[in-house]
């Protein structure tokens, strides 16, 4: 089954910037929503940014912080993270479901925020 592949993590200072890509690793169609989410050691899993045709969504923790975007053509996703916070630090993950339930996840990719 084709899967996900994030990139772009790493360490950034406190109120620095990371920009996180999403590729799929083989062919995916009828895809109906895009997402990102995090986890935090000892957290739950959580929503960051989610987008459909109609717009897009966001936790209250990023507004106005992170923009979610997408590349049409190369079925790609992006996650753009501005004035990153130290509770920002988490795995992140891109998801894509599809429009008969199929989920796509990525194996994570490692946001740390510290000084």
């Amino acid at each position: 089954q084709a899967q996900l592949v994030e990139s772009g993590g790493g360490l950034a200072q406190p109120g620095g910037s990371l920009r996180l890509s999403c590729i799929p690793s083989g062919k995916i169609v009828n895809i109906k929503t895009w997402a990102w989410y995090r986890q935090a050691p000892g957290k739950q899993r959580e929503l960051v940014a989610s987008m459909d045709r109609d717009g897009q969504d966001y936790a209250n923790s990023v507004k106005g912080r992170f923009t979610i975007s997408r590349d049409i053509a190369r079925n790609t996703i992006s996650l753009q993270m501005n004035s990153l916070k130290p509770e920002d630090t988490a795995v992140y993950y891109c998801h894509y479901r599809s429009l008969f339930g199929t989920n796509y996840w990525g194996q994570g990719t490692q946001v740390t925020v510290s000084s």
